[in-house]
């Protein structure tokens, strides 16, 4: 095979020339397309169930809680592992799937299987966005002038305006809020006030209830035209809550402010988000910010560059003039950072092949042949990487080994050298391709073994599972790609390059 590989380059040079130059542009093209991202996500597929049982001791909604979605989950296929964490009103439960498990399968298992867990009324149980611990991309805070807005504003522009339109990028998981004050109503009830109209608590709360709610009363027909009835009675300010009547004493209403006070007012926070720019004066005692998470198995690079065209767009379009969303963390930087420290590497370490070769090749002419086999076996390695899904970041191009890479097409190329070098005149006379054809034919077997014995050395680590094996695995199989082009090149592109190099003496 390898001996009918030889003599098929050599008989068409520059059809093997052709083919090299489209492989690489394919090459070039798949590189465009890779999944750039700085660090590999390591995370093993995992579905999160959330309950919230408010105001309940950690007794109580474990024994209520936790310990039913646990019965009701037991079932799950492919799970490997169940924890879970119980604190004052929340419950969490953690699923870890085998690898390889498709994670709309485990939400999908999962959610099935909680419709029968025998649950507490008003406990609803959600499932976790489907995203990882580096699945943080993008914080920002919103900031506008303290004396036009308030805090509670510009929290409820972050809920109601800011949130729902960036969750419409692709990728994005979800986003979530941390600081700034909520809006609430507040009823301060007066319990003697109470006790006068013979009330309790109770009834306020279902008053309220029932009070804040519109219905519909069908349609009235006038005519060729139809007019839909509606019954508005959904608070909307402070005003309605303290106009909604409790009872009557001797035909004389009792309205909710005759018995308690409505303000706005936030909840007790559980904790602040501060931050300053020294730089620019701002000093902030608290602040809006918004946390973007990925969605798991998204491009980070092309759902941050969808995402700041959204922000643009709710700049321009959406949001006051001068209400800005400032940057905190932007994984785009880095990304580009990453690309910067791999694209420097690589241009370093090739410069240093090409000066070590020069050096021990004593030729030129040869040193820059054999260094062509460093960037068309990246380009071949990257048509692989598209191919199998893996993604380029530091991990998977820094451990290139350029020294591997030219190892067989230096073998080749010296020992080409060396027969020119040598041949006699009765070989010389049969032109430089078949002596070259007898050159590559004796070192052709050799080198296609010592390339598959240096694969084959990686198989340990290509056997690696879960979390070691989603950090290592593309590593080695991104070198393995690399490798296996630079044996190609070595067998076919090389003795070409080297008949064309040495074909004056």
């Amino acid at each position: 095979m390898i001996k009918n590989l030889l003599i098929f380059s050599l008989t068409n040079r520059w059809l093997v020339i052709a083919i090299a130059v489209v492989t690489s542009l394919i090459g070039y093209w798949c590189f465009t397309q890779l999944k750039i991202e700085a660090y590999p996500d390591i995370a093993d597929t995992n579905v999160i169930v959330v309950a919230k049982y408010d105001g309940r001791a950690a007794e109580e909604v474990e024994q209520q809680v936790t310990i039913p979605i646990e019965r009701a989950l037991n079932n799950v296929p492919r799970v490997l592992d169940r924890r879970s964490r119980t604190i004052f009103g929340l419950s969490v439960v953690q699923l870890t799937f085998q690898d390889g498990t498709n994670d709309y399968f485990a939400r999908q298992q999962v959610i099935e299987r909680l419709s029968s867990a025998g649950l507490p009324d008003g406990v609803a149980p959600e499932l976790a966005p489907l995203t990882t611990a580096v699945g943080e991309i993008y914080r920002f805070v919103v900031e506008a002038p303290a004396e036009k807005y308030t805090p509670m504003q510009l929290r409820d522009m972050q809920d109601w305006i800011i949130k729902p339109y960036l969750l419409q990028v692709p990728g994005i998981a979800d986003i979530t809020t941390f600081g700034g004050p909520i809006k609430q109503f507040h009823v301060l009830t007066s319990p003697d006030r109470l006790r006068k109209y013979n009330l309790t608590l109770q009834n306020v709360i279902d008053a309220v209830g029932e009070n804040n709610q519109n219905t519909g009363g069908n349609v009235i027909e006038r005519g060729g035209q139809g007019f839909a009835v509606r019954g508005l009675g959904a608070i909307r300010s402070e005003k309605d809550i303290s106009n909604i009547v409790l009872t009557s004493v001797n035909g004389v209403p009792i309205f909710v402010r005759d018995v308690a006070s409505v303000e706005v007012s936030p909840p007790p926070p559980s904790g602040i988000m501060g931050y300053s720019v020294p730089s620019e004066g701002v000093e902030s005692g608290s602040g809006t910010e918004g946390i973007i998470l990925l969605r798991r198995g998204e491009n980070p690079s092309e759902v941050l560059e969808l995402l700041k065209t959204k922000i643009e767009d709710l700049q321009a379009q959406e949001l006051p003039k001068d209400v800005k969303l400032r940057v905190l963390y932007d994984r785009s930087f880095l990304i580009d950072h990453s690309l910067e420290t791999v694209g420097k590497t690589l241009f370093e370490g090739i410069s240093i092949v090409i000066i070590i070769l020069i050096f021990f090749l004593g030729s030129v002419r040869s040193a820059f042949v054999v260094a062509v086999t460093i960037p068309f076996s990246l380009l071949f390695a990257f048509i692989l990487m598209r191919l199998t899904g893996i993604p380029a970041n530091l991990l998977s191009l820094g451990a290139i080994d350029f020294g591997i890479i030219v190892d067989g097409a230096c073998v080749m190329a010296e020992h080409l050298i060396r027969k020119y070098r040598t041949a006699t005149p009765e070989e010389k006379q049969g032109g430089i391709l078949t002596i070259t054809l007898h050159a590559a034919q004796e070192v052709g077997r050799e080198i296609f073994f010592s390339v598959t014995i240096i694969i084959l050395a990686y198989m340990p680590i290509l056997l690696m599972t879960r979390v070691e094996g989603k950090l290592f695995s593309p590593m080695a199989l991104t070198l393995a790609y690399a490798v296996v082009g630079s044996m190609l090149c070595a067998l076919t592109l090389i003795p070409v390059l080297i008949s064309f190099a040495y074909k004056k003496p």
